[in-house]
This record gives structure tokens, sequence and C-alpha cells, in this order.
């Protein structure tokens, strides 16, 4: 049945797109008058074909679980003068117009480069972070000098695509990841903060490029210190000028947004007087305003009118994409470049995790996570385009490698685990070990009575209710022997260990870690982590292996929804925890008092919630 509804789908698309071409013929009097493009200045119906186009692409591309940046590149290509049907031969006022969504899209980049959150931020995430750029640029160097005998891309051609290979999607990376519930994961987490590292090492690019012409010292230190000015002076502004006036409009979401843009643009002007890009002074704005708490809601609101304009830009991308028959080259240094880029990342990021003793399944997940090349590599191409630095060869190459690395991104992440399980076998086989406990953590496990598979929030919560509701702490002490957790979170290991808390790195999803484990004789085994936070395993699985390794066993696991709570009764679960149901409860009992009028006994309960949760202190 999902086949036939699948297939009428494409069906259905397959028919639009006929219906375009029919309604745009190559040789009709649309098509030429929109061939002649800038002369007889029909810019609407050039827009209309390109948004329509878009639509249908993405439509499909929806189907086929392919990012829309794709999908549009695609529409581009198709509707352009280069492979397609040559829809649209002049793309001059598609481009001016396509800007704005340049300049929009990295105005809310700088929304997401969120600098308060990087003072926190662990070592490793701050030595991946600063360190995978410059070892991806130096090694694409390298490996694009090797090619240069074949490929001519400009004068900086190899420094362009050293540095676009450089820098990961954010917008694939989050989305994907999302998806699969492990952004809050440590590898998630510490793909999220290399992609912030890497916007910010874009900036430096964006302050670099004006110079690139004439690389005098003198001139780019004096370019550095106009950047480094520009960032000075809107940061200032930003906290000693722009909360006032947001506070002031702070219920007036029309002025809030239109403020917002005007800021926008009033950077991009100081950035242009300055002989930098505009997309710098977005950017820069962005950024300076990361930290409002209103800038979520003005992310909402221009996300709804750049979604016009990116789509345009990369409309116009696609059209640029010459016919790669009449140049193989350039597709096969793409493909080459592709393999390179996604080795890059193990390069650049496996070492500096491992040695940062973060495991071999995070490090190795992490540079899956981020295996393709950014829409920002896009943008600075295609600055680089319009100054002249490259030439439309390497803009191709640029722009196929995008596709083919984002094409193939959405299978690795989806199947990313798989991917660092079998390249952890690998390295494994060639010598190089996993973090693994010590001896003394390895033994004595056999007086243990209550296992927590998985360490996550849920985890966390009942890990401080068993050691401290209603103890003192001598009892405390002697809980805190009877508990062991299993999990494969470096960070998690370490901070369970510091407080004297037995744990076992491993993945819970493995017989064969639960079994080394030594929980056979433990009365109660615990996994508070739903299926849909569970790589490679369930809670069906888990009670059944749970089961054959420790059969006197209590067993307690989590369900997302009564039909698998009910199932996991039926498997032989002694308890299900559904935490929905339970917050229902408890969120129940205000409701009541707030219909009751019962201020008083509310307040009661609001101030020892607010006391309880000043004095608790969790890992998570």
């Amino acid at each position: 049945m999902e086949i036939k509804k699948f297939k009428s789908k494409i069906v259905f698309c397959f028919t639009i797109s006929i219906l375009l071409l029919l309604l745009f013929p190559a040789s009709s009097p649309a098509a030429e008058e929109l061939q002649s493009g800038v002369h007889h200045g029909n810019i609407i119906i050039s827009v209309g074909v390109a948004i329509l186009a878009a639509t249908v692409v993405a439509y499909i591309g929806n189907l086929l679980k392919q990012p829309l940046l794709l999908s549009y590149i695609v529409a581009g290509i198709i509707i352009g003068p280069g492979i397609g049907f040559g829809l649209i031969r002049d793309i001059n006022e598609i481009e001016t117009i396509s800007r704005f969504g340049l300049i929009l899209l990295l105005f809310l980049i700088g929304f997401e480069i969120n600098i308060k959150k990087l003072k926190g931020a662990r070592k490793s995430l701050l030595v991946g972070g600063f360190t995978q750029f410059p070892i991806t640029f130096i090694i694409g160097v390298g490996f694009f000098f090797l090619l240069g005998h074949t490929f001519d891309g400009g004068k900086y051609g190899i420094f362009y695509l050293a540095a676009c290979c450089g820098l990961s999607s954010t917008a694939i990376v989050v989305k994907l990841l999302y998806g699969k519930f492990e952004l809050d994961t440590l590898a998630g987490k510490i793909s999220m903060g290399i992609l912030v590292f890497q916007d910010i090492w874009a900036i430096v690019l964006l302050g670099i490029q004006p110079n690139l012409s004439s690389p005098d010292i003198l001139q780019i230190l004096f370019s550095f210190g106009k950047g480094v000015f520009l960032v000075v002076f809107t940061m200032l502004i930003s906290k000693y000028i722009l909360p006032r006036i947001f506070r002031s409009i702070a219920k007036l979401p029309e002025l809030v947004l239109v403020s917002s843009l005007g800021w926008c643009f009033l950077v991009c002007g100081m950035a242009s007087i300055l002989n930098f890009s505009l997309e710098m002074g977005a950017l820069i704005a962005g950024v300076a305003i990361s930290t409002f708490p209103y800038n979520f809601d003005v992310m909402t609101k221009i996300v709804n009118i750049r979604v016009f304009f990116v789509t345009l830009f990369f409309v116009s991308l696609g059209m640029q994409v010459p016919n790669p028959f009449g140049n193989p080259s350039v597709l096969l240094i793409a493909i080459t470049a592709s393999v390179f880029l996604v080795v890059s990342r193990f390069l650049s990021i496996f070492p500096v995790l491992y040695l940062l003793r973060n495991g071999l399944r995070v490090s190795l997940l992490t540079s899956v996570n981020l295996s393709q090349m950014s829409e920002f590599s896009l943008v600075i191409a295609s600055l680089g385009v319009a100054v002249g630095h490259i030439n439309r060869n390497a803009m191709a190459v640029v722009i196929f490698i995008f596709v083919i690395t984002s094409s193939l991104s959405t299978y690795m992440i989806n199947y990313n685990d798989s991917i660092q399980k079998f390249l952890a076998s690998l390295l494994r086989k060639a010598g190089i070990k996993d973090i693994l406990p010590d001896e003394k953590q390895n033994t004595g496990t056999s007086d243990m009575e209550i296992a927590l598979l998985g360490f996550h929030q849920n985890a966390s919560s009942l890990l401080y209710e068993l050691l401290s509701a209603g103890r003192d702490n001598t009892h405390s002490m002697l809980f805190k022997d009877k508990i062991v957790v299993v999990d494969f979170n470096p960070e998690i290991y370490e901070a369970l260990r510091s407080m004297g808390v037995k744990v076992v790195y491993g993945d819970i999803s493995h017989f064969d870690t639960l079994h080394r484990a030594g929980i056979h004789d433990v009365k109660a085994v615990i996994c508070s982590i739903p299926d849909t936070m569970l790589v490679g395993t369930d809670n069906l699985k888990i009670i059944k292996h749970i089961k054959s390794i420790c059969p006197r066993a209590k067993i307690i696991v989590t369900a997302d929804n009564i039909d698998k709570a009910l199932k996991m009764y039926a498997e032989g679960a002694d308890y299900v925890f559904i935490p929905r149901i339970l917050a229902a409860k408890n969120l129940a009992a205000i409701v009541e008092m707030i219909l009751e009028n019962k201020q008083e006994q509310m307040a009661a309960v609001v101030g020892k919630e607010v006391e309880m949760l000043k004095t608790r202190t969790e890992i998570i």
C-alpha cells in the first residue's frame, strides 16, 4: 500500500513537471520572453518559473527525504541554460533579488552563534571546534594542489575549495539529528559546537576575502583592524543601546521585526563603508543580538520572509551549473573532492576527540555527522566569483560537492550508529582501544542491587532521588555502592566515577556489554530511556536480554505511549514507566488548585518546589 502511494505521488510530480515544460517550452513566446530576461524586464515571470520549479522539485525531494536546499539547486539546474531546458537564460534579476535572501540567511546564522554558550563549553568542544577547520584547510590545500595540474579554478581556486570543504551544513545536521532525537547526546552537542566554531571561522574568511587580490601584510592587518572595530562597535551598541530599544517595543511584534531588519541593514551599510561584504555585516549583526531574549521571536518572523529569497538564491546557484559533459574533469574533480571531504572529517575530528578521551563512538559519530559541505561554502564561493577570485569551473565544483555530500550525508546521519560500529570494529582490529573502565571498576559488581541501563535525564533524576531522598550521608554512601550504571557517554562515565558510583562503559544495545557488566545477580534493572532515544535497540529487546542475563531481576522499562507499554508488560516487564502520564498526574493537581482558587495552597506548593530546585544538583 505504501509503495502504491509513493508511486502515485511520483506520477503526480512527474505530471506537474511535464505541465511546466508544456507551459514554457524552450521555443515558446513565453520562453523567449524569459530568455530575453532583462531586456523586457519581465522579472515576475522569471521569478514565477523559478518558484514553481523549486516547488515541484522540493516536493519530490521531500518524498525521497533529501534536503530542501539540494532540491532548490536541482530545480535551478533543470530550468537553467547549462544542463536544463533553458527556461531562464538571463539570471541577473533573480540574482539581485536572491541576494536579499543571502543577507537574511547569514543574519539568521549569526543568531545561532551564541558566544555565551561557548564560555561553559567542555574541553573537547573547544579544542575540536578550534582545530577542525585549520586541519581540514591545510590538508585540503595539499589535496587540491595535487589535483591542480588537471583543474583550473582561477587564481585562488585551491584556497577557496580547501576552505569550502572545511565547513559543514548547520541546516542539514540540525534537521537530521533533531529528527533522530540526538541533538542532546554528547556527539550531538560536540557536532553543534564545532558548527558554531565553523561559523566563526567563516567570519574570518569573509574578512580576508577583500584582501586576497593584494595580499599585503600591512593591508591585511589594517583590514583585520577594521573588522575588529566593526565587531566591537556593534557589540557595544547591542549591549548598551539595543536592549533599551527592544524593551520599549517588545509588545509590538511588527516593530520588533522591522527594527531587527533595520539593525541588520545598518550593520551591512557599516561593513560596506569599511570595504567588507554586506554578507559579513549581516552575519555580525546576527551575532550581536544572538543573546537577546527576543531573538527567537525575530527568527520565526524573518524565516517566513527569508524562505522566498533563499529559495531564489539556491535556484540561481543551480542555474549557474555548467554542463558537466562539456567539461568532464569538473565533475570528476567534484566526485574526488567529495570523497576527500568525508575522509577529511575523520582526519580532522576523530584524532582530536579520541585523544581527549571521548571514546571511539563519540569521536566517530561526530565525524560522520559533519561529513557534508555547508550552504555557507556556496555563499563564500559565490562571493569569490563576484570579485573575480575564482572562475565558474571552481564554482561548479563547489556546487557539485554540495549536491553529492548533502545527498550522501542524509543517509550517513540516518545510519550513523551502524557506520560508527563498523568503523569502530575496524579500529579495534587495528589495535586502537576504546575507553575502558579500570580493572577495579570492572570487578566487584556481584554485590550490586540496581542496574541503570543508559543514563539520560530521567536516570539522572532517579539517581538523585535514590541517593538523597530521606537518607543521611552515611546511608547515601552505602546505597551508592548498590548501584551500577551502564552507558557509553564518556562525559557521564567520568562524572559518575567522580561521585563514587560504579559505572561500566558500554553500549546497552549489545548483549555482550550487558553480560560483561556483571549484573547477573541484581534485584532490579531499570531502563529509563524511551525507544525514540535508544539507538540500535528498543525496550522490548532489552527485556529479552535482561530475562536471559538476570532472570530473577525485576525489570523496569520506559514507554512513549500506551500501546508500547502494553506490549512491554506482555513481554515480561514488571513495571513500565510512561513519563507523560506521571507528569500529567502531578500537573492535574496544580490545575485543580487553580480551578478551586486555592491560591495559598498553590503558593505553598510552588514555594516548596522552588526551594527544592535551588538545592537539587544532578549530573544532567
